[in-house]
């Protein structure tokens, strides 16, 4: 690897970082992550350990002069055994809040997911530098938003002028928790997953706590989302629940209390805002678990179905739409005696309309040109004038 010597490196700090709740120092340099290491010693489950290092949110937020910036990173790529190549992780460029930029970076390691048997692999290899140059002159603020679907180890930072952290804006902070569709699933980029149009909308900055395949209601993201600083707090359950066929609703419901408990205790009157399941159709009737289709995997194409059978609703298996019920009912209870709580039902930011306009292309996932209109919708529903986030936004 081969770069300018005539740039001044600076090191890579939390105060340059913004989104991420912790850094760890690693061999190669330090690795972002949306969990600090207190919750993920609670957990042993991998999914949750790659969800969590992928940097959906997490930005470089620089004050400078600079017209070439540099940054070397070292990535983990995701591919699946029998599905096509997915394509490099793209990184983001915001010069004064407008987009000014995109890039990827080629290489880095390589974990292979054989979704028919559940095992990984592991092939390392080189850290890449991404080269942002031909800035405008004069002082700006430059954010460089990390890929949201790839691990991402920051190495080294170059410019060819300092760099300072870009200064406290005044900007609430809303901290969002979620699914897959929340980390940003097949958005095309890290600024247009959903959340993060939604809070460019919005005027706020974004803390993103959707993990793929996370959004369990585990205690630790409880206590995570209550000890992070924020002004808004939104969380978003149902579909992990019914995809891996965790609990039945007689857990489900003491778990939301707890769970929302939980978060109280640390922001107990910060607007808090519960967010039921958007539309999908496999699993509006059919409990979990979620199972890749392995007809389609084996023509190349990546989908999933439903595994359950609904005459299990009977017994208690969830599907989205007992989910959309209990939370309502949930929600409806404690808002009586915590005005600050709100509900909204997901099938508002894509329902029935929407799917058909434009269906999940994997039966589980919204495509980039959903995540435009999931966030466009969420905006509008929470930060709009007598929406729960107006009068923080304000």
């Amino acid at each position: 690897m081969s770069y300018d010597s005539t740039l001044i490196t600076t090191p890579l700090t939390a105060d340059l970082l913004r989104g991420a709740l912790e850094l760890e120092q690693t061999g190669h340099g330090v690795l972002p992550h949306r969990l600090p290491a207190r919750a993920r010693a609670q957990c042993a489950d991998g999914q949750l350990a790659m969800a969590e290092s992928q940097p959906s949110g997490v930005r470089l937020a620089l004050r400078t002069r600079a017209t070439v910036v540099e940054l070397d990173t070292l990535p983990t790529k995701r591919a699946y055994v029998g599905a096509p190549p997915r394509p490099d992780g793209v990184y983001d460029l915001l010069v004064d809040g407008r987009p000014a930029g995109r890039a990827s970076v080629a290489g880095g390691n390589v974990l292979t997911i054989d979704m028919a048997t559940g095992s990984t692999r592991t092939t390392s290899g080189p850290v890449g530098t991404l080269r942002f140059d031909d800035l405008p002159a004069g002082a700006k603020d430059v954010e460089i938003w990390l890929p949201h679907n790839e691990t991402t180890e920051l190495v080294a930072l170059r410019s060819d002028a300092p760099v300072e952290p870009v200064p406290d804006r005044g900007r609430a902070v809303w901290l969002h928790h979620g699914s897959s569709i929340s980390h940003g699933s097949d958005a095309a980029s890290p600024t247009t997953t959903w959340p993060a149009l939604a809070a460019a909308l919005g005027g706020v900055e974004l803390i993103n706590l959707g993990l793929s395949g996370g959004a369990l209601l585990d205690p630790f993201t409880a206590r995570v989302l209550r000890d992070t600083p924020a002004d808004l707090i939104s969380v978003k359950i149902g579909i992990n629940l019914v995809n891996t066929d965790l609990m039945r609703l007689r857990a489900f419901t003491p778990a939301v209390h707890g769970f929302l408990d939980t978060i109280r205790e640390g922001h107990p009157t910060t607007p808090l805002l519960v967010v039921s399941p958007i539309l999908c159709p496999i699993h509006e009737d059919t409990p979990g678990p979620s199972a890749p289709d392995l007809n389609a995997l084996s023509a190349g194409r990546l989908r999933f179905r439903a595994a359950g059978d609904p005459a299990e609703t009977a017994a208690g298996k969830l599907t989205l739409r007992v989910i959309r019920a209990e939370l309502d009912r949930v929600v409806e209870r404690r808002a009586a005696e915590d005005p600050n709580l709100h509900r909204l039902d997901g099938r508002e930011l894509y329902g029935e309309a929407d799917a058909a306009e434009l269906p999940l292309p994997d039966d589980l996932h919204p495509d980039a040109a959903t995540h435009r209109r999931i966030g466009e919708r969420f905006a509008e529903l929470a930060f709009a004038p007598g929406a729960p986030f107006a009068a923080t936004t304000d």
